[in-house]
């Protein structure tokens, strides 16, 4: 019985330990127009600074919305980032352009407005 509980003790504690670790840093970017509708293929790019968002360079990633207008980027730092979407001669320069400090380990979601 004593060789029981030891095993089912190590058990679950290696599978916390392991659970936690199987989670990373994402960040979902959700894009609305100024109407509220979704908008899908929205370039969506990520910068680690502040200097590299005001120039529009090195992006630490960048993508395209998806028909939901959704854009999903896995194995993020747990910072702060800057965002820009621009679709057409819709953007959101001006609005929105930064994220809260990523929450380690979870799936962080932002909503981006963009209009003219």
């Amino acid at each position: 019985m004593k060789k029981l509980t030891y095993v089912l003790l190590v058990s679950i504690g290696l599978f916390s330990l392991t659970s936690s670790q199987l989670l990373k840093t994402n960040l979902r970017i959700t894009v609305r127009n100024e109407l509220g509708n979704l908008e899908s293929g929205a370039t969506v790019a990520v910068y680690k600074t502040k200097e590299d968002y005001e120039k529009s360079t090195n992006p630490v990633a960048l993508d395209k919305t998806n028909a939901k207008g959704i854009v999903t980027y896995e194995a993020m730092e747990a910072i702060v980032y800057y965002v820009t979407a621009e679709k057409g001669d819709r953007n959101n320069f001006g609005a929105g352009e930064k994220t809260e400090a990523l929450a380690p380990n979870k799936m962080n979601k932002m909503t981006v407005i963009i209009s003219e």
